[in-house]
Formats: C-alpha cells, structure tokens, sequence
C-alpha cells in the first residue's frame, strides 16, 4: 500500500513538471521570445514563429510612433505594437527586423514580400484595400496643421484657400490628399503643395521658411513641437479622422484575424497602454481608448 502511494505522488510530481514545462505552449503571450508556441500548419503565424523572424515596416522619421535615433533603433508607438504582435508570435523583441517603409512605399513593401507587416501611422481607407488588407484600427488620429511659433496668419486648413501660402506634407499620405481641397486651385495645386518623401525635410522645409506650415496627423505634429524648443506650434483643430491599421498581405485572412485578436488582447491587459505612456504618451500623456477593430 506504501508503494501504492508512493508511486501515486511520482505521478503526480511528473504530471505537474509536465505542465509547467507546456505552460507557455498555445500562444498566449507568457513565453515571450520562445518558440515553443503551436499555429496551424501552413500559416503566416507558423511560418514566422519557425523562423524566430518577423519583419515590420515602419517610420523612421516620426517622433513617438517611429524615429531612429542615434543607436540606430526606430522607436515609438508602432515600434512596440510590432514587438507585441513578435511577442505574440513567440519572437522574441531582438528578432524582430525593422526597414523603413514611407507612406508612397508601404503597398510596395508588403506585396513584395519586404515586410510580414507594416505599423506606419498607416490610415485605413478603401483604395489601400485594393492592394493590402488591414488588422486593426488600433488608433484614432487626426490631421492638424504646424505653423512657425511667431506665425499667426494660419489658423487652420481654410487659411490656404487664399493662395498665398505654402503647405508641406509627404508623398502617397493621406493628409497629402486631404490638404488638397482647402487650397486656392485643389484640381492644380501647384507650388502651393510641397510634397517630400518624409516629413523631417517638411520640417526643415518649414524651418527654413520655403514653406508656411506643415500637415499630418495630430500625434506626429506634436512630437516635432516638442523637439523644437519652442520654434513651432499646432494651430486652429483636427480636421479629419485618420483611423491608423496594421498593413498584412492581401488575402492573408487569418494573419489578420490573429493580429486582430492580439489587438484586442492588449487593449485590456496592460500592454497597450504601457506601450503609449513609453512613446507617444511623451507628448500626449491621454492614454487613448482603443478602438474596435473592424473584421471585414
């Protein structure tokens, strides 16, 4: 009877070392950088999870969602919603691979298999859907206008109708489009209209007085304010809503889905919210709601 009950607590010991050692298996998130984690056979999550290597397209000139600093590392917002969607994949944060994806580019680089994903301050809209699909929203941002701190002659886009002044924004970008209609001649924008391939030679632009104000979404414009030591400053409100989307694959639907799950996940445990205190809460200490993602 004595072994009887001996043999019965080994087989207890064993089965709760058994469990332990399984805990993190099943892709909850616990095993961060593991790659014990089991996805169905043949898809994206599987693939990248064996690999131990995801690639995020992101800004490299953005404060709080994507800037690279002086270690050479892109930091911010998108940054750290690309290491929890890695997280969730069982990659861990020093395997994720980061390539600079600018709003004119961010279709190319997913269809051409550059990137698993693009977090790039990346609006949702029906012609992207043409080309790409969308996880998310995972942010509501707005456009907003960013003058020179002495200039108090624009006081939002309707300042622009008259013709006598100059607006920078980025190629390919939403606010590039949306500022159009508020100019003197929309359909012919001429040199009223200045479009770069990145928003820091806007701000230089700005700086330099070749224009009179800059345009994007909200965020953005304020982490620009609070590295100019006072040179610059939003002016007049948002005008749009800009619901920014996690770019995947056209067709990969189950991708999508699981990066929807992850989304909704991370609204509630924590996660999100420590990912905005760490970057763009910086400039905008509001933690924002995150928004319903939308399962099309």
């Amino acid at each position: 009877m004595r072994i009887t009950r001996v043999a019965a607590v080994a087989a207890v010991a064993a089965l709760a070392l058994t469990v332990a050692a399984c805990g993190g298996d099943g892709g909850d998130g616990d095993d961060t950088g593991s790659g014990s984690k089991t996805f169905e056979a043949g898809s994206t999550m599987e693939r990248l999870n064996k690999a131990q290597k995801i690639i995020v397209g992101t800004k490299f000139d953005q404060p709080g969602f994507g800037l690279k600093g002086l270690d050479n590392k892109p930091a911010g917002f998108d940054v750290e919603i690309g290491k929890i969607i890695a997280d969730e994949l069982g990659i861990a944060a020093d395997k994720v691979e980061y390539i600079e994806a600018p709003s004119a580019v961010r279709e190319e680089v997913l269809e051409q298999g550059k990137a698993d994903i693009v977090v790039a301050t990346y609006t949702i809209n029906d012609k992207r859907k043409e080309r790409i699909d969308f996880a998310g929203p995972y942010y509501i941002a707005g456009q907003h206008i960013m003058v020179r701190s002495d200039d108090s002659s624009i006081t939002g886009p309707d300042s622009f109708k008259a013709g006598d002044k100059k607006v920078c924004s980025v190629q390919g970008s939403t606010p590039g489009d949306n500022i159009k209609k508020y100019l003197a001649n929309p359909a012919s924008p001429g040199a009223q209209l200045v479009l770069f391939d990145g928003y820091q030679k806007c701000v230089d632009a700005l700086t330099n007085k070749q224009v009179d104000a800059v345009t994007t979404d909200n965020v953005i414009l304020l982490g620009y304010v609070a590295k100019s030591e006072g040179k610059f400053k939003l002016t007049g409100e948002k005008f749009t809503e800009e619901p920014y989307g996690i770019g995947v694959k056209k067709g990969d639907t189950a991708f999508r889905e699981f990066v929807n799950a992850t989304l909704e996940k991370i609204y509630t445990d924590g996660r999100y919210a420590k990912a905005w205190q760490d970057t763009a809460g910086k400039f905008d200490s509001t933690v924002p709601q995150g928004p319903a993602v939308n399962r099309y």
